[in-house]
């Protein structure tokens, strides 16, 4: 008699679920329900299942990682769309993007969202980063999550370095041609790697093979493996940090609500608004497109894209491997090793550190805007390291000795500011990121505004700015 009974329930279980996928949903409850089970699933497998009240404080994260993974879809969505008007060809490339900006129904829409959507994300990563370190969020036990988001960074500037040849016009051939020019000065493999990369000695119809294969395929399934990695590390991590004051102490049980709604509609929000400011944007903006690319003709100034101008205005200041190789594998270096630097004070989610460490920033910033300008107009006009230093070779007189000098105005700065305000050395070495994280600003935009026909220093009116 049981096992009769059972083999009903059985059968009518089984014939809900037939009818509830081949018949439709035996009535709308049902179907609302078997909705919102999906959904919650598929959420849930993202986010945990409750979260900190004050964690959903959107002065906490701004919802830039949200954004960045909702510009991830976007960019994914938008690049299979382009590939089917799109030959890595260049006897066709540039054909390609002409016919898809004047033939195809909305693909001049469809290119702009693309390509802005990959400019921002780059902007979207670096705030996202500036806001865990801001906030403290690197600390035990996110020290990895931290190196993970570092590999991220990279792999979004990778992404849209082998995206800016595609178009195959001037000014992505020649921002090719300077960008991977840097390579060469890695030491002993540099010539080597470079070959490599360009499929030749030179940009050419390899190396837009190349770079389209690592734009479609290699990059972006490196990003979403990385990605779901990362995610996966926030939520075991304990989420994002609890946002307190600078002397508050947190107690043990905080006030938690569930993620669907509460966290889910935040961020429905966040994303919606982000989404309709790009479209807007797209619509009156167009993605950039010169001529033809053309090997034989180079404009002057030949730049790289915006975020590698920093690097190409160290170019003019420093020997090419103290500013290709060095400085951005030094940098890279020390912002993975700072989470593991045991910290001096219980900073985890205040924002800068203390109210200190803001005022110390503030500090920074502003010898940063004043220092910069002025170091780089007197580089240009009145240092001469190679002259006065002409028995040394010039990776010595212009790459270690400036080099040596700027690390010692760094330390000079570490110290004073460590004495003056009393500080933690927390403190002092957020205070000395901000420091050189606005003169890396400032140097990106005396290389895009204000450097000219031969890279001559000159007012945003007389260079005619086409980045």
């Amino acid at each position: 008699m049981k096992q009769a009974k059972k083999d009903v329930a059985d059968t009518s279980f089984l014939q809900r679920m037939w009818e509830s996928i081949f018949r439709g949903p035996l009535d709308p409850q049902t179907d609302r329900e078997r909705k919102l089970m999906v959904l919650d699933s598929l959420i849930l497998h993202l986010h945990p299942t409750t979260i900190a009240e004050r964690t959903l404080k959107l002065t906490l994260t701004w919802g830039l990682g949200g954004m960045a993974t909702l510009l991830t879809m976007v960019l994914v969505f938008s690049g299979v769309m382009l590939m089917f008007n799109y030959t890595p060809s260049p006897d066709q490339a540039y054909n390609d993007i002409l016919n898809l900006q004047t033939q195809v129904w909305f693909g001049q829409l469809m290119r702009n969202i693309h390509h802005w959507a990959g400019n921002l994300m780059v902007v979207v990563v670096v705030l996202h980063m500036l806001r865990v370190f801001f906030t403290g969020g690197f600390n035990m036990p996110r020290q990895f999550n931290w190196v993970m988001g570092l590999l991220l960074l990279l792999l979004t500037v990778t992404a849209n370095f082998t995206g800016y040849l595609l178009p195959w016009d001037q000014l992505a051939y020649w921002a090719i041609t300077v960008g991977t020019g840097l390579i060469t000065y890695v030491p002993l493999l540099g010539n080597w790697i470079q070959t490599v990369v360009l499929g030749g000695p030179e940009v050419g119809a390899a190396t837009l093979l190349n770079f389209y294969s690592l734009h479609i395929a290699i990059i972006p399934i490196s990003l979403l493996i990385i990605m779901s990695f990362h995610f996966f590390r926030v939520r075991k991590d304990g989420g994002v940090v609890t946002p307190r004051a600078p002397d508050e102490v947190l107690e043990k049980r905080q006030p938690k609500v569930t993620t669907v709604p509460h966290l889910v509609t935040r961020e429905l929000v966040v994303g919606l608004v982000m989404m309709i400011a790009l479209l807007l944007f797209a619509m009156w903006v167009d993605a950039p497109l010169e001529g033809v690319a053309n090997p034989d003709v180079s404009p002057n100034p030949a730049k790289a894209p915006w975020y590698f101008m920093g690097f190409q205005e160290l170019l003019l200041h420093f020997h090419p491997f103290v500013a290709a190789i060095i400085l951005p594998l030094g940098a890279l270096f020390t912002l993975a090793l700072l989470p593991y630097l045991e910290p001096d004070m219980d900073a985890t989610g205040v924002w800068f550190r203390s109210n200190k460490g803001r005022l110390m920033s503030v500090v920074a910033t502003l010898i940063a805007i004043i220092s910069t300008p002025i170091l780089v107009i007197t580089d240009e006009y009145l240092l001469d390291f190679v002259g006065w230093l002409p028995s040394l070779p010039t990776i010595l007189s212009n790459g270690f000795v400036p080099l040596a000098l700027l690390m010692l105005a760094v330390v000079g700065f570490y110290e004073l500011m460590k004495h003056l305000f009393r500080a933690s050395r927390c403190e002092t070495v957020q205070a000395t990121f901000v420091l050189l994280f606005v003169a890396f600003l400032i140097l990106m935009v005396i290389g895009i505004w204000f450097r000219g026909p031969g890279m001559v220093l000159m007012w945003p009116s007389e260079v005619g700015v086409s980045h």
